[in-house]
This record gives C-alpha cells, sequence and structure tokens, in this order.
C-alpha cells in the first residue's frame, strides 16, 4: 500500500502508539491501515459414502483436485460462505453440518476453514472447475491435490468418518531453506 484509501496521502509502515507492531499509516490523516488474514472456508461434500473434489480450472495448481473451497466474502457467514464455494465450483447444492477442520496458513496470511455437508441432488462443473467427481476414500486422487490444507482435511474427515468430533487443527509454513 502505498496511498491511504481514506485521503490519498503517502503511507509510512510505522508502529503506531499503543501498537506493538508496524502498521501502514498515513502521514496525513493519520489513518492506521490494517491487513489482517483472509478467511478460505470449504466443504468436504459426502453422498453415498463418497466425496465431491473439484479439479481445479485456474492457478494456483490447475488441473489439481481440490475440496470446493475459497475466500469468505463480506455479509456471510463462514458456513454460507463454504455453501456459496461449492455451488459456484460443483454447481451442488449442500447442506452444511458442522465445522470440522481449521487450518493455519501464516505464510500466505490465511485461515482456512472446512465443513461437512451432504450434497443435496446433483453437481456439476463450475466456472473455475473442470470436471467434478465423487470419490470413495481409496478412489482420491491424493499425489494430485491441490493444496495440503484440503489434504488435511479430507484426512481428518476420513478418520472421523464424519462424524463430528470436534475441530482439528492444523498450522502450514513453508519449509525454511
Amino acid at each position: 500500500m502505498k496511498y491511504c484509501s481514506s485521503c490519498g496521502g503517502n503511507i509510512s509502515r510505522i508502529v503506531p502508539d499503543g501498537d506493538n507492531r508496524e502498521r501502514a499509516v498515513c502521514d496525513e490523516c493519520h489513518t492506521v491501515h490494517y491487513k489482517n488474514p483472509l478467511l478460505v472456508v470449504g466443504c468436504v461434500v459426502e453422498s453415498a459414502g463418497k466425496v465431491l473434489l473439484c479439479k481445479r480450472s485456474i492457478e494456483p495448481r490447475y488441473g489439481y483436485w481440490t475440496v470446493p473451497a475459497g475466500f469468505m466474502e463480506l455479509g456471510e457467514t463462514m458456513a454460507a460462505g463454504a455453501a456459496r464455494e461449492t455451488m459456484e465450483e460443483a454447481c451442488a447444492s449442500v447442506e452444511i453440518s458442522h465445522q470440522f477442520a481449521s487450518v493455519d496458513v501464516p505464510d500466505a496470511g490465511q485461515v482456512h476453514i472446512f465443513f461437512c455437508g451432504k450434497l443435496v441432488g446433483d453437481f456439476g462443473a463450475g466456472e473455475e472447475t473442470l470436471e467434478s467427481r465423487l470419490f470413495s476414500e481409496e478412489e482420491i486422487p491424493w499425489d494430485d491435490l491441490a493444496f495440503q490444507s484440503g489434504r488435511f482435511a479430507l484426512q481428518k474427515y476420513f478418520e472421523d468418518c464424519g462424524q463430528n468430533n470436534g475441530v482439528h487443527f492444523h498450522e502450514l509454513r513453508r519449509a525454511k531453506s
């Protein structure tokens, strides 16, 4: 950020009074511009003992499989966001049951939240999806999953057998070279 979204003034990186870390602060109006983590919400969608995966038609990870997930929008709940992402990516309505996994991804400035859900009706491929398909645990293309957080969610889903056994937490960090 170079310019203030409130007044257009120049931005400096300083520690504001009463704060404990460097922030983007306007030199003119002194507005503090906070940059906080983004929420990614997703759903492990079950139907007849299988889970719904989508093959990505966009980067990052074009051509890899993922659970339906994406960035939460303002004005929606986490569960509503997971249901919306499922509709957008898999053209599928889902009945959300419970939150079951949370993955901190501090290097990307994100938190990934996963819900369990039941497929309601048919499914297809949305604009960001090459194809969508139901997989049993044994059929999942584990080596072709797009994201580590989705892999974690699927592993915990199958460990729990889709039951509400609480929320599983995980942190992903880039390997240090």
